[in-house]
């Protein structure tokens, strides 16, 4: 049975979730401290706890909780003398975020990536301070998503933080001329974003939303770039199918999903943005992946699926962009498209480079591959292998379906 306070606890949850990014990279905007930006916006979910139980939840929890987290900082920075001087200088927190003009402010969540993202910053360091600050993961889940100590995670972020302050990073989407340096790591941040919520059950589904919205705005901010488009596709491609990767909290395989219930729409989207992006014949990364995804997305069924159009693309994406995960990927296309032996041979010889080694998806495309050669007792060895590798339950519970099956 559901309480009152269950419901609030849910509403909060379900604000964390969608505003948490907008109410940081408002007040980060507001004070230019980002320590201070992340105490007060936890100051302000912990007063909604207290308070909408008693007053109902409001009827826009995002701008409630960014009054609050506003008011809060305007207290900090009052009782503190230095703040007092910094509150003299912003004019801005007496305002409300939503009088400021539309064109000056592109999107704050946007300027918050771009400012975590200046090449002043290591590249792993920019990923991470966007993932707390925008998306609001903890410094242990950050840690987990770069298989790092949490402790080292922290320093890394206290780092970055201390770069941007030191080094006077504006925060801003920089000039035109300063975009393209910055891009790699945004696209890298916002597909890491849209990784997070794809991957995990329904409460994280806001991160998917959240950042095919900011690869949107990113493709008008700069039109004449085709990898954000790419990025854009990919995303709509993936989330066209995202009510079938799972049944009963089990993975399915792209050929045991159920095609009818993909989502066409978002599907000829994809494909149509897919092919503005190739028209500037400057193929990127993202585009060759999101090309990958419409071969899938427009097959009718999995026997139609172009397996050697495939495979080439993953040569490809593995000259330019190098990882034994792609080349794993290849190695898939390859068995469907040449045959179970040519496939195994190339993840043999991945195996035998231990540039994948713990990696649970290597044992069970081995293991996939040896099923469908009818080598049952070899495949249970490898299935096995990539149980007791596998980081989630899903993949756990579709892995030892497998082992059932065989």
């Amino acid at each position: 049975m559901t309480t009152p306070g269950d419901s609030v606890r849910e509403a909060v949850d379900a604000a964390y979730r969608d505003e948490w990014g907008q109410v940081v990279a408002t007040l980060i905007g507001m004070t230019g401290d980002w320590d201070l930006a992340e105490d007060c916006a936890q100051d302000a979910f912990a007063l909604a706890l207290a308070s909408w139980p008693r007053d109902g939840v409001p009827r826009r929890p995002g701008a409630w909780l960014t009054t609050a987290a506003r008011n809060r900082a305007i207290d900090r920075l009052r009782r503190d003398a230095a703040g007092a001087a910094k509150l003299r200088q912003l004019a801005v927190l007496a305002r409300d975020p939503g009088d400021q003009p539309a064109e000056d402010i592109p999107d704050e969540r946007l300027r918050l990536i771009f400012t975590c993202c200046h090449p002043a910053l290591p590249f792993p360091a920019r990923v991470a301070l966007t993932l707390r600050t925008l998306a609001g993961l903890s410094t242990a889940e950050i840690a987990r998503a770069f298989l790092t100590a949490e402790p080292t995670m922290a320093q890394r972020l206290v780092r970055a933080k201390r770069k941007i302050q030191n080094a006077g990073i504006p925060y801003r989407v920089p000039p035109a001329d300063l975009l393209p340096q910055r891009l790699a790591a945004v696209l890298a941040v916002l597909y890491l974003i849209f990784n997070e919520g794809y991957d995990e059950e329904d409460e994280r589904r806001a991160l998917t939303a959240e950042a095919i919205r900011l690869t949107r705005v990113l493709v008008r901010l700069m039109p004449g770039e085709p990898e954000p488009r790419g990025l854009l596709a990919l995303m709509l491609l993936h989330e066209a199918r995202r009510a079938t990767r799972k049944q009963g909290g089990v993975l399915v395989t792209l050929e045991n999903q159920d095609r009818s219930r993909w989502d066409r729409e978002l599907i000829a989207e994809g494909v149509a943005v897919l092919d503005g992006a190739l028209a500037a014949r400057r193929a990127g990364p993202y585009q060759l992946q999101a090309a990958i995804a419409a071969c899938h997305a427009t097959a009718p069924d999995a026997a139609s699926t172009d397996w050697p159009r495939i495979a080439d693309l993953y040569a490809d994406l593995g000259r330019m962009a190098p990882s034994p995960v792609v080349d794993l990927n290849r190695a898939v296309a390859v068995a469907m498209a040449d045959g179970i032996q040519a496939g195994l041979k190339l993840v043999d010889e991945l195996t035998a480079s231990g540039r994948l080694d713990g990696y649970h998806l290597l044992p069970a495309t081995r293991a996939d591959l040896l099923r469908r050669d009818g080598r049952a007792a070899e495949a249970r060895a490898a299935y096995e292998e990539a149980l007791t590798l596998a980081p989630t339950e899903a993949d756990r519970r579709y892995l030892a379906g497998r082992l059932r099956e065989l």
